[in-house]
């Protein structure tokens, strides 16, 4: 007999398909019972039922692994093809098909720790869907009334917020949601407090965050929930993770990353603090208006003193009543409008809403005093004065323009002299152009 059946046979026996994967599985089971094997992530593949499939290759040679449900389900970082990886696992072969495979029992990223890399990818994810943009995160309110705090109720983070505000004196409400910020379940207890405190009414800003840690202590703010309840706030979100250095995907997400909790509180108090200094900067422009104002009218009523001839008086007079009366319209449309303006960046902040109308109130009165000043100057000043101490005033053409010297008086002429209370009607016979009025007194002695 000369075939290989033959000479089997002539040894003594001939091997089923079965045996010889059952001889070939027992060896390799007992020569590699565990194994670490290097190499690159290919034809990775997730079952409906929760276990992975996938090959391990280098430059040479490939080898098929599979990862049970209950281990995947604990992988740090998710695997995909082309990534570099380390397994431990044991050899056998799958006897339906004759293959020998790895059954892996746990897996870790080549040249770095799993959580960073799961922390590369998830942050690379939320970048690439926006969730980082400026654009989408909002400015901290100007004076806010009350601040969420999601924490630890038992942790420094918040005995620091605390004894920032009251060494502060700053007249907060503060509403904690007690919060896991380690362990598992954490991450869970994070978005359940984010999501209550932002749909509570009256809360103006939301503070979240814990005391420093390791990154395995910090990993529940690098939980994709946690980031994506931060995102759908409707309540601005400062970050406060007491870590100085290193960020976690929270503060990518927040509107504001403070590097301790103590430094979110003082961000919060800073917005109030830049608040009362606007006020302070819009009083003391309201100020600055009113003494324009002022300025104005008095350089008015001096070009009224320097003008010593008052011809057409009545109408000077007149276009000065008009002008008085803009500037008065102007200074109170000025502080009208900044008093406004001031109302409406102030909102409900009722204390320095009454300081800056207190000022406004100052100022109106200064300026109506200052106005009667002026006003009684102009008096002074009037044309009408000298008729009150008995002189009379010569009007020619019916009324419409005074006589200021001789030479607008001719003989023959009916001119109306005008006293301060009531006038006649007269004919001028004679005028005489050089006899000077004093001289009638010297001749006709006292």
């Amino acid at each position: 007999m000369d075939t290989e059946t033959e000479r089997l046979a002539v040894k003594g026996r001939v091997y089923t398909v079965s045996e010889v994967t059952e001889i070939v599985k027992t060896a390799l089971e007992a020569a590699l019972p565990q194994v670490w094997v290097e190499g690159e992530v290919s034809g990775f593949k997730r079952a409906s039922s929760g276990h992975v499939f996938f090959s391990l290759k280098d430059e040479k040679a490939v080898i098929k692994a599979v990862m049970w449900q209950s281990t995947a389900r604990k992988v740090a970082f998710d695997l995909k093809d082309g990534l570099q990886v380390v397994c431990r696992g044991k050899v056998s072969v799958y006897e339906p098909r004759g293959d020998y495979q790895l059954y892996v029992d746990h897996v870790e990223p080549k040249g770095k720790g799993a959580l960073q890399l799961r922390f590369e990818q998830l942050r690379e994810k939320l970048r690439a869907e926006g969730l980082f943009d400026g654009a989408r995160k909002r400015k901290l309110p100007l004076r806010p009334r009350t601040i969420g705090v999601v924490t630890s109720p038992t942790g420094a983070a918040l005995r620091d917020i605390l004894r920032v505000l009251e060494r502060r004196y700053a007249r907060l409400r503060v509403v904690i949601y007690p919060a896991r910020v380690q362990g598992e379940g954490a991450a869970a207890e994070i978005v359940e407090g984010i999501d209550a405190l932002a749909a509570r009414p009256g809360i103006d800003v939301l503070i979240v965050g814990r005391g420093g840690g390791s990154i395995e202590d910090l990993w529940a703010f690098n939980e994709e929930p946690v980031a994506r309840a931060i995102a759908r706030s409707k309540v601005p979100v400062i970050s406060a993770v007491g870590h100085e250095v290193d960020f976690t995907i929270a503060d990518f997400v927040a509107d504001v990353r403070a590097s301790t909790p103590s430094a979110a509180a003082e961000m919060v108090i800073e917005t109030e603090t830049a608040f009362a200094e606007r006020i302070d900067a819009l009083r003391r422009r309201v100020a600055e208006l009113a003494r324009y104002g002022l300025r104005d009218r008095r350089a008015d009523v001096d070009d009224l003193a320097r003008n010593r001839i008052f011809q057409n008086f009545q109408v000077r007079l007149a276009n000065l009543g008009r002008r008085v009366d803009e500037l008065e319209t102007r200074g109170r449309n000025v502080v009208r409008a900044e008093r406004q303006r001031i109302a409406e960046r102030i909102g409900a902040a009722r204390l320095a809403s009454e300081r800056l109308k207190n000022a406004g109130r100052r100022a109106v009165a200064e300026g109506r005093a200052a106005w009667e000043r002026l006003g009684a100057a102009l008096d002074a000043l009037s044309p009408l004065a000298p008729l009150k101490k008995g002189y009379a005033v010569v009007w020619k053409e019916g009324g419409l323009r005074a006589a200021s010297r001789i030479q607008d008086i001719a003989p023959g002429e009916t001119v109306e002299v005008a006293f301060l209370k009531g006038a006649f009607g007269a004919r001028v016979e004679t005028v005489d152009r050089k006899k000077p009025i004093a001289s009638r007194f010297l001749k006709e002695g006292p």
